[in-house]
């Protein structure tokens, strides 16, 4: 089920967005992404948030975040990879969107074919300034 974050979402948010991101971005040091945490619990709350409730457990197994028409993020439990939570969130926000972007990092191969798949297509690259990594920008429009 997938339903808006309310406040009391936040803690199990925020650890799935620690532990994907360790995870997903091996390439980036686990500091980076520790040190950035109070920031992004400050700022989540701000941003449009969709949270996938596994209706029998009533667990957050995942979510994304919103901010305008870019996607800030697909964030989903490693368990509950591959079980389609993403593609649910991304179609969600998708009818409700006429069109959306994001960044995903060259070297997230698994999320680039993700969006790809998803009917994403490369606008630009550049590299992050935080990261001194290369990213690509990606857009989808209905």
């Amino acid at each position: 089920m997938i339903r808006e974050f309310r406040k009391d979402d936040l803690s199990i948010v925020m650890q799935i967005w620690l532990d994907v991101n360790i995870q997903t971005h091996s390439f980036i040091s686990k500091k980076y992404w520790t040190d950035n945490y109070e920031m992004v619990k400050e700022m989540l709350p701000q941003a449009e948030l969709y949270v996938y409730e596994d209706e029998k457990t009533n667990q957050v197994q995942g979510f994304i975040g919103l901010t305008g028409d870019y996607i800030a993020g697909i964030f989903v439990r490693e368990q509950a990879r591959s079980q389609g939570i993403g593609k649910q969130l991304l179609n969600y926000v998708k009818d409700i969107k006429s069109s959306l972007s994001l960044s995903v990092y060259q070297k997230n191969t698994r999320a680039i074919c993700f969006y790809q798949r998803e009917h994403f297509v490369m606008q630009s690259q550049n590299m992050d300034a935080d990261t001194n990594e290369k990213e690509f920008v990606m857009a989808w429009s209905r």
